[in-house]
């Protein structure tokens, strides 16, 4: 394979999540590029997959009598044995757990937390980068030569072993004013509390907490700061859904271990390591050879014979999964399943997964309930399919006897939710685009915050500045960037009770799980751009207009749902709106692949009271008090 095309297919999967294979290329298996000790001959490097049982998290229900209310969860050290076979592992943890107590709520019960930072030393993994290679090294345990020495092109990332411990919680999903949404400079060093305020005006979801610290969530998270948080509700409750013991959270992570070098035996020791191109820099997201379930790598649970509720997470920093159900021969059992929810809420009614497995990228949450009546006496794997590492995610044993089934599928879910066929006439519209890798020399992709221009340069192309095809008119756009860093100017201010529909729109490389913090949206619509020829990387701007898009692959029912997090694949154009109708002041939005968001692809918005954003002065209001509301600040 030729350079240019090697290039080429490192920049298309810069996720390296999917399905791990690009242009025929396997970028996802254990390669000895590094010259580090070969692994064990079992792909999963001398650790049992299924040998121990899935951990649950401690639940802590915080409108119980214990609580009333008022929680404090303090962000401890802790080492545990991430498998049986492995030495202890320390790691960042919130009350000790990895990852974090459960917090159940009910809807419309404020909850006070306070958020202890009791961490010390330094940040517990080793940071390092190896040069890009096929299969990735990426995936491989361990980075040194027998002899405790570099391989060549291999580093330790300058600065990350000697991180603080400086934090800030993230409720993921929550509708929350801004002084409590976890501002990424607002973090806290050891000895430091962090005040929040959860109204939990929402209906029942399944949120998530975890860090979000400015430069550095992708190191924070890593080492373990993460948690389920659910809110009930009564709609919920009168479905009569698996509970209890039935109704499990699954929160899915991948993850690396050093060696010792000598021995080439896995020392328990996190190990966040990525691959890069020497000659430019650029450099692709971490993931791991080792799939852990609720902390746990490759566990197995054992199960009734009857329906059960699978609270799923993919709590990556950059893996992509696609869930397939599968039996001992390997034939898929999707049938079995049933998709009841998403990122921010129940479905209308429960949907198939769709053909091909059901993709959760990052951030991304899935409400699932599986039939184990159909399987007695069989083992079930839940796998990643496509994926060229180890497939293998856990195990399903199901009991040998039947048992009377409580549960009855309902035919209908939320009787609340209503698919948006359309939004006010009077709303905002805010236009972002995310660039590959390299435009006008940058090594790592990018986020623009676009102003539609009608006074369009002379000659194209020009750093910034791109022409599109809108496919519902047919008529040419032009837009200028006007920011594209997280402490550029802001831009977006939106007044509250306003509508606004997003515009995500990308322009080549990776796909990227946009996260908008605040609110829930809905997918309106999905193009596709046949042909991204005319954004000429290198100049950083489009040559020619870009073609109109075609409308894209059809939005599957369980796409339809309220959710916070949407993936955005090469060359799509989505269209999503929100209602900005409760909280206000300053959030931000963000790709959820934690190394985009550190290296730069994270912005703020503003949510002001209409009477308020009037007589503010920003780029878009220069202060005459009579000036419109709203208009997404473009």
């Amino acid at each position: 394979m030729d350079d240019s095309l090697d290039r080429r297919t490192f920049l298309a999967a810069a996720a390296l999540g999917s399905a791990g294979v690009v242009a025929g290329v396997n970028l996802l298996g254990p390669s000895a590029a590094t010259g580090a000790p070969a692994p064990p001959a079992a792909p999963q490097f001398g650790l049992a997959k299924f040998l121990d049982p899935l951990r649950i998290p401690p639940v802590i229900q915080a409108h119980s009598r214990r609580y009333r209310g008022e929680l404090t969860v303090t962000m401890t050290p802790a080492r545990t044995r991430l498998h049986s076979q492995l030495p202890e592992t320390t790691l960042w943890t919130y009350d000790g757990h990895f990852p974090g107590p459960t917090i159940e709520v009910r809807a419309g019960q404020r909850l006070r937390v306070a958020w202890a930072n009791e961490l010390r030393g330094t940040v517990p993994l080793v940071a390092v980068r190896a040069p890009y290679a096929v299969p990735t090294p990426a995936n491989r345990p361990g980075y040194r030569a027998a002899d405790g020495s570099l391989p060549a092109g291999v580093e330790l990332v300058e600065g990350v072993a000697e991180l603080p411990p400086w934090n800030v919680v993230h409720l993921h999903g929550a509708l929350t004013d801004a002084g409590n949404d976890g501002w990424a400079h607002n973090g806290i060093s050891p000895g430091r509390t962090q005040l929040t305020e959860y109204p939990n005006r929402q209906p029942a979801t399944a949120l998530w907490y975890h860090d979000h610290a400015m430069a550095v969530t992708r190191f924070n998270v890593h080492s373990g700061l993460a948690g389920l948080y659910l809110i009930r509700d009564d709609e919920e409750d009168r479905l009569r859904l698996p509970g209890g013991d039935h109704e499990i959270p699954l929160v899915l992570a991948d993850r690396n271990f050093d060696t010792d070098p000598v021995t080439g035996a896995l020392t328990g020791q996190l190990l966040f390591k990525f691959q890069y191109l020497p000659a430019s820099g650029t450099t692709a997201p971490v993931t791991g050879p080792f799939t852990l379930v609720n902390g746990g790598v490759w566990p197995h649970l054992d199960v009734d014979a009857r329906w059960y509720r699978f609270r799923v997470l993919n709590m990556a920093n950059g893996r992509f999964f696609r869930l397939d159900l599968v039996d001992e021969a390997g034939v898929v059992h999707n049938d079995a399943v049933r998709i009841a929810g998403t990122d921010a809420g129940l479905l209308p009614s429960p949907a198939a997964v769709p053909a091909g497995g059901l993709t959760l990228t990052p951030a991304e949450r899935a409400d699932l309930l599986i039939d184990f009546g159909r399987f007695p006496g069989q083992r079930l794997r839940l796998v990643n399919t496509g994926a060229s590492i180890e497939p293998d995610i856990m195990e399903f044993r199901v009991e040998s006897r039947r048992r009377p089934e409580p549960f009855r599928l309902p035919a209908a879910l939320s009787a609340s939710y209503a698919r948006l066929d359309h939004v006010p006439e009077d709303h905002d519209e805010v236009f972002v685009a995310t660039t590959p890798p390299g435009v006008a020399g940058r090594p790592h992709p990018e986020m623009w915050e676009l102003q539609e221009i009608t006074d369009p340069p002379a000659r194209f192309p020009e750093e910034g500045v791109i022409q599109l095809t809108d496919p519902a008119t047919g008529n040419v756009r032009t837009f200028r960037k006007v920011a594209r860093l997280f402490d550029d100017t802001t831009t977006i201010f939106i007044d509250r009770g306003r509508w606004v529909v997003w515009n995500l729109i990308q322009l080549g490389g990776a796909p990227h799980p946009m996260h908008i913090h605040m609110a829930r949206f809905q997918l309106l619509t999905r193009h596709k751009f046949a042909d991204l020829t005319a954004f000429d990387i290198a100049a950083g701007g489009t040559s020619r207009p870009l073609p109109a898009p075609a409308e894209g692959p059809p939005i599957e029912k369980h796409e339809q749902g309220w959710k916070d997090t949407f993936t955005l694949w090469a060359g799509e154009w989505l269209r999503v709106a929100g209602h900005f109708e409760d909280a206000t002041g300053e959030f931000m939005y963000h790709c959820h692949i934690l190394d985009h968001e550190d290296e730069g692809m994270m912005r703020p918005f503003v949510v002001h009271p209409p009477e308020i954003s009037r007589f503010h002065m920003h780029p878009g209001n220069p202060g005459n008090p009579t000036h419109p509301p709203g208009h997404g600040g473009h």
